[in-house]
């Protein structure tokens, strides 16, 4: 399977992993095959791009770090929180997080990730740009508790770690919408409108017993830098909690590789180099060195050209070694290979990858000749 623009799809094509709704309702069911009408549809619930079988790598499967069913789950309880939330401030009435529910899907991410430690992160989820905030939201509790787990915290601080993360920009409620989904730059007044949303978070849950101060510290402090280029207090180095700074890096790359309403969302290698750049200066460096050890920089499905001249697909990223993935070739020098062969970058240290190869140029691949 591999992950391809909705723009990029043509019918007959069958899908390989289910399309939800925010709601958790079925919008494309895993082996349905495309016709016109799906893609208007898929274009109708501005989702950008999903997963589709591929001839070239029939065996080839990209596993999530949780569940189908908890993603799912997990998204809904989301928007139905923040909504209520939402109202609840328009209201005037005093705001409930919906703590039982949180409490269970947190504990059903951290379920799941311990019982999959091997995994690097490969599967980059299917979202609408509509639902950004609810899909994003579970990411970021996602990237930090697996990045809790890789430090050897406890289940009562991954909890905790989860909950601020889940939580991180519950403050975006009192953010005006015509702001925070603006399609061009912000105006200085509305950035600064924009960075409130910390402390806005953290008055929504202060006065909720069930939080812990941990988790309301990380709401607050997210956005901290390491050299004291952060809000909302421009804290530096140790005086940010760690679990602020996890949070603060899982919010940082998985808003770099989401398609939002103002752009396209980068390249997975693309955020990990500039998470990886970041250490030292905007987060602790030893912290981003754990956080990057389960990132695949190049996920399973990603097509790639390397040095040699080859182009494959990635089949595999040893754990810790996310830049040097294993990768089975299919092209030789733009022609189709006869019988493929796989790579392994962490045992081959001199192949290199070059360029990720984009869905125009791979469509274009696949009308070559077979090299004898």
């Amino acid at each position: 399977m591999r992950k391809i623009p909705v723009k990029y799809l043509q019918p007959g094509m069958v899908v390989a992993r289910t399309v939800y709704s925010d709601d958790g309702f079925v919008l494309l069911g895993s082996g349905s095959i495309i016709k016109k009408r799906y893609i208007y549809q898929l274009e109708k619930f501005n989702i950008t791009s999903i997963y589709v079988e591929d001839s070239l790598l029939p065996d080839v499967e990209v596993e999530d770090v949780i569940s189908e069913k908890t993603r799912i789950e997990a998204v809904k309880t989301v928007k139905d929180m923040l909504n209520t939330i939402k109202r609840e401030a328009n209201s005037g009435r005093f705001i409930i997080v919906h703590s039982k529910k949180l409490a269970k899907t947190i504990q059903n991410i951290i379920r799941d990730i311990l019982s999959n430690k091997s995994l690097m992160v490969n599967l980059m989820d299917i979202r609408s740009t509509d639902s950004y905030t609810f899909a994003h939201s579970v990411n970021v509790a996602v990237l930090s508790i697996l990045t809790g787990v890789a430090m050897g915290l406890s289940e009562s601080s991954l909890y905790h770690l989860g909950i601020g993360a889940i939580l991180h920009d519950v403050g975006k409620v009192f953010i005006p919408g015509e702001i925070l989904n603006k399609p061009s730059a912000l105006t200085p007044g509305e950035y600064k409108v924009i960075k409130r949303h910390s402390e806005f978070g953290l008055s929504i849950v202060e006065k909720h017993p069930q939080i812990s101060a941990l988790s309301k510290r990380i709401i607050y402090e997210h956005h901290e830098r390491f050299d004291g280029t952060g809000y909302p207090q421009g804290l530096k180095g140790s005086d940010i909690h760690p679990f602020s700074q996890i949070v603060g890096m899982a919010d940082m790359f998985d808003a770099l590789t989401a398609d939002r309403i103002y752009r396209k969302g980068f390249l997975p290698n693309e955020a990990y180099e500039l998470l990886a750049g970041s250490g030292g200066r905007l987060f602790d460096y030893e912290l981003v060195k754990v956080f990057l050890s389960h990132i695949a920089a190049y996920p399973v499905g990603t097509v790639v050209r390397l040095n040699t001249g080859e182009i494959g697909i990635v089949v595999d990223t040893p754990k810790g070694l996310s830049t040097r993935p294993t990768v089975r070739i299919l092209f030789q020098q733009d022609r189709l290979v006869k019988e493929p062969y796989e790579i392994k970058l962490a045992e081959n240290l001199r192949v290199l990858i070059s360029d990720v190869i984009n869905e125009e140029e791979m469509t274009t691949l696949k009308t070559v000749r077979t090299v004898s």
